[in-house]
């Protein structure tokens, strides 16, 4: 083998196994590469710029909330979604209430139809109501139970966080009192849950 070809792959070896120890480093919480962070907060603050400092402060406040119930809302999908396709099979879809399925079809259908609209189309429990996920879960709750303390525990959860989650949707400020609500129960949430 000619010097350049071992060169250049001793440089990619080295590049994987740097790939590799990085990854581990990320995950221990070291920095490793350029923190986007920074850039990120630079390019918000442009942004919202031509608001009023208050206006500003109250967006980055509800930003946080926001950003904690897509989290939460996606992971009770993705729990919905692995516990039925675990529990009932790859068509666990069909085995659900035709109330749920019906919707959640009709809201695709106009999704598709906003074909403007770019995002996520194909996903049909993407375009169950937050609500409704609950109600999933009960209707299922024999493949739940063991996960979940009781269907109580879950309904006091999920309809609080529904109202503060329509809330935060139409744009409108929550007193902090409420923001500590929310943390509350979903960390709750995620120490029953395991995560």
């Amino acid at each position: 083998m000619d010097s350049y070809k071992k060169d250049l792959r001793d440089f990619l070896f080295r590049g994987l196994m740097f790939e590799s120890e990085a990854t581990s480093f990320q995950k221990a919480g070291i920095q490793i590469g350029a923190d986007l962070s920074a850039a990120d907060e630079k390019l918000l603050a442009e942004q919202i710029a031509p608001f009023s400092i208050s206006r500003r402060n109250n967006a980055i406040e509800m930003a946080r909330l926001y950003a904690l119930l897509h989290c939460f809302e996606n992971e009770v999908r993705s729990l919905i979604r692995s516990t039925l396709e675990e529990n009932e099979g790859v068509d666990w879809w069909e085995k659900l209430p035709n109330k749920v399925k019906g919707h959640a079809q009709s809201r695709q259908e106009t999704a598709f139809k906003d074909s403007w609209l770019e995002g996520e189309k194909e996903d049909l429990l993407g375009f169950v109501d937050f609500g409704m996920l609950a109600a999933i879960i009960i209707e299922k709750w024999s493949f739940f139970e063991d996960i979940m303390p009781s269907q109580h525990w879950l309904k006091q959860r999920m309809e609080e966080l529904e109202k503060s989650r329509n809330f935060i949707a139409h744009n409108r400020m929550l007193l902090p009192s409420e923001f500590n609500r929310i943390y509350m129960y979903i960390a709750d949430w995620n120490r029953v849950i395991g995560l």
